[in-house]
């Protein structure tokens, strides 16, 4: 029973294994990142409210897409999404919270009734919604025209330019 959990066996952890075992373990790319599930876990459910800020993203829709040239944006109070998976698809409406500790966001008019009458927001995960209209300010501007110049960057400097000496 010494050395029960050392080893990197990929079977249960254990001490038993061989070195064909050893060698099928997947070589990581950055080894000051881990890739166990515990730990990633751990990171993830007790990220602090900044960290989730960015973790709750959603999609743009396919006009916001194309304009800006991105494919999602963290969620903000006021944008205008529309529900694409659950009971509620297909429903749209204005962010009225993003609810950060229960990795949530409630739209207006999505709501249930309690028992006692009164009415409560229906917590939505903001990967099943698409955002229709965007709220603009100055930071969000910036953020955008990074990821949309990140975008074009790649596709017409790095494809374009090789592919035009073919000939």
């Amino acid at each position: 029973q010494v050395g029960h959990w050392e080893g990197t066996c990929p079977r249960r952890h254990h001490s038993l294994c061989t070195v064909a075992d050893r060698e099928h373990a997947a070589m990581k790319y950055n080894p000051s990142v881990t890739s166990s599930r515990r730990k990633n876990r751990k990171a993830h459910f007790t990220a602090p409210s900044s960290v989730r800020q960015k973790l709750m993203s959603s999609p743009l829709s396919a006009e916001l897409r194309n304009k800006y040239g991105a494919r999602s944006v963290p969620i903000r109070k006021d944008d205008e999404v529309q529900v694409t998976r659950g009971i509620y698809k297909g429903r749209e409406g204005k962010v009225v919270q993003v609810y950060r500790k229960k990795w949530v966001i409630h739209i207006e008019r999505i709501t249930r009734d309690k028992v006692t009458g009164a009415s409560v927001n229906v917590g939505i995960d903001p990967s099943k919604v698409v955002i229709t209209k965007i709220k603009l300010d100055k930071d969000r501007k910036a953020l955008l025209e990074r990821k949309g110049s990140k975008g074009k960057k790649g596709a017409a400097a790095g494809g374009d330019v090789e592919m035009a000496n073919v000939d």
